[in-house]
């Protein structure tokens, strides 16, 4: 089968649409946004200017410090209110505290609060990028499952029919006079047993064609891993609409006559318009998300129940009601998996190592390109002062920016290939592009750290700034795209493997042969009714734990930027300028190893499986 350009989804063309147009493409936007123009708002709005670099560099630690326990939070609030829900509320505020942050006429508190206002909008649309994609690629429930409430009332309302009117003809009957019985009905006979077992079987492989999946859930992870790819891709572009039309706009405003800090305010309130446009968007474009229906504000203070309804063969309604976790249950959980299943932890470990390499970018190659502009006497600037190294320093800024865009440029053309590779190889384990990815990280970082010069267009070894930037780029993306389409993959595959596995499948197989009674049809010990357990919604798994994933997923990057800038900070200070740039080698080189020890032990375990696999079908 040829590999599909873009993947096979369950949501419809609008929902992806307004997932890439909506929040992928602006989950970073407003992020790049604020990062690259608030020290603007300190000198030109406030009108402080000196310590900018220290009361920048302040609102960021304090932005990541929040964001760190926002994300899960806004993980499992989404897991009762919805994904859509979630978004909404986060671009609405980001949107105000935009507005906000250039009403600020001091640091602290004014401006502190307005960034942590932001921080908290950006780590739900952040969040919600992971917890929206499994959502997109889902496997439908079985046919079995997918009544329509319309369609279980009428079968309830045959049942009922049926069992009133053998009442009334019992009640009605004089002596021996025979009356129709729902039982009589449906006696089940050998030939009826066998058709119905063979059409059972029939509709179920009908079905997991229809929706493209196999035993193991393999098309379902290949389009996880192919959406991913056009997530990254997105969010990369989201970076450059931030570049190339948001931040010129202060620029704009002031060549057209206003004040500079007119001109700041003017370029804020219009970005936080656009905030609020992105929010209407989505709150119309993400209704009716698959997996979303039951989710509303009133789970809040409800206890909410999953409801499941089913019909015997002999036309008995069986409904169930099972009370959904709470929210402890729902982090340990998101926890356990990330010690018990390899694609999240894997996932949570690239997160980790992707949220940190993107610091490495945009704050560690200006800051490493600046110390040798300093370091060489080509620059006289105040390294700790932002505006200073701008405007005195101009050589710099404007490497350190190509050096960036070569980078971002890398990683935008790479996210979609990585998500290509990881829809083919999948059937061979798909986080092995994320070991392509560890290795060009280990490679670039380690060159990047090294560089005597990073002038890549002027001067000798410049070429190999040039090759490091590429390849950083290349890595970061990589563990973006290949984490995500994991994730994805841990929680559609954890969810399917609910549904029916491979022994449900050979019972299905074996229940079409003539003679075959099952062991639950047949054992006169058995349980008239199943289990718990065997009776429990397969949606209600790890469906209802995405968001809470994604929580953890954002918290693990949030973990690795916070430790980059705090110990790569200290080391480039202490140390040498490349120190940061080794701290990430050795990141990549722990998530090389992580992948190399669950990739070749599972290949192991498959080659042990085979001969008994042999021998059971001989």
């Amino acid at each position: 089968m040829a590999s599909r350009i873009f993947p096979k989804l369950t949501a419809s063309g609008l929902q992806a649409t307004t997932y890439l147009l909506g929040i992928a493409l602006f989950s970073i936007s407003f992020l790049v946004f604020l990062n690259s123009s608030i020290s603007f708002v300190v000198t030109d709005v406030i009108g402080q200017k000196k310590h900018v670099g220290d009361a920048v560099g302040t609102l960021g630690f304090a932005d990541e410090l929040l964001a760190l326990v926002a994300c899960p939070l806004w993980g499992m609030l989404s897991d009762r209110i919805g994904v859509r829900t979630v978004a909404v509320i986060g671009y609405c505020i980001i949107g105000v505290s935009l507005i906000g942050l250039v009403q600020s006429e001091n640091v602290y508190p004014e401006l502190l609060v307005g960034r942590l206002g932001f921080s908290l909008g950006g780590a739900a649309c952040s969040t919600m990028v992971t917890a929206c994609l499994p959502a997109m690629v889902a496997q439908k429930p079985e046919q079995e499952n997918r009544q329509a409430p319309e369609e279980q009332g009428l079968a309830n309302g045959h049942a009922a029919r049926l069992r009133e009117e053998e009442r009334q003809g019992r009640s009605s009957s004089i002596g021996h006079v025979t009356s129709p019985s729902v039982s009589s009905e449906l006696t089940i006979t050998q030939n009826r047993w066998t058709s119905r077992s063979r059409s059972r079987q029939e509709d179920r492989e009908e079905n997991d064609q229809a929706d493209g999946v196999g035993v193991d859930g393999t098309q379902t992870a290949a389009g996880a891993s192919q959406l991913a790819g056009f997530v990254g891709l997105f969010t990369g572009a989201g970076a450059l609409i931030a570049l190339l039309l948001f931040l010129p706009l202060p620029a704009k405003f002031q060549h057209d006559g206003q004040k500079p800090a007119q001109a700041v305010q003017t370029s804020f309130y219009i970005v936080g318009a656009i905030a609020f446009c992105v929010a209407i968007f989505i709150f119309l474009g993400l209704r009716h998300l698959p997996g979303e229906e039951e989710k509303s504000f009133s789970a809040l203070w409800n206890t909410p129940y999953d409801e499941r309804t089913e019909m015997d063969a002999q036309g008995n309604v069986h409904i169930t009601l099972t009370p959904a976790p709470s929210y402890l249950s729902l982090v340990s959980e998101s926890i356990r998996l990330g010690f018990t299943d390899s694609s999240i932890a894997l996932g949570y470990i690239g997160g980790f190592v992707a949220r940190a390499s993107s610091v490495g970018i945009s704050l560690f190659i200006p800051l490493f390109v600046n110390a040798y502009f300093v370091r060489n006497g080509l620059c006289t600037s105040n390294p700790d002062n932002l505006t200073d190294i701008k405007r005195n320093c101009q050589r710099a800024y404007t490497l350190a920016a190509a050096l960036t865009g070569i980078a971002e440029t890398a990683a935008l053309i790479c996210a979609p290939i990585f998500g290509w590779l990881g829809s083919t190889v999948v059937k061979g384990r798909s986080e092995w592009p994320l070991l392509g990815a560890a290795v060009i990280g280990v490679a670039g970082y380690t060159a990047f750290g090294f560089l005597k010069n990073p002038n890549a267009f002027h001067g000798e070894g410049g070429k190999w700034a040039f090759i490091a930037v590429i390849a950083i780029g290349i890595s970061q993306i990589g563990s973006i795209v290949c984490s995500l389409g994991l994730l994805s993959r841990g929680i559609n595959n954890g969810t399917m493997s609910k549904k029916r596995g491979p022994s449900d499948r050979k019972r299905d197989s074996a229940s079409s042969r003539p003679g075959y009674v099952g062991p639950i049809e047949g054992d006169e010990t058995a349980a008239l009714l199943p289990t718990a357990g065997e009776g429990s919604d397969p949606n209600s798994a790890r469906s209802r734990l995405k968001g809470t994933i994604a929580g953890i997923y954002s918290l693990s990057g949030g973990a690795g930027i916070l430790l980059l800038t705090k110990l790569g900070g200290t080391l480039f200070d202490s140390w040498t300028p490349g120190a940061p740039f080794f701290l990430l080698a050795i990141f990549n080189g722990i998530l090389f190893i992580a992948v190399a020890a669950v990739g070749g032990g599972s290949a192991l375990l498959r080659r042990q499986a085979r001969p008994h696999t042999h021998s059971d079908n001989e």
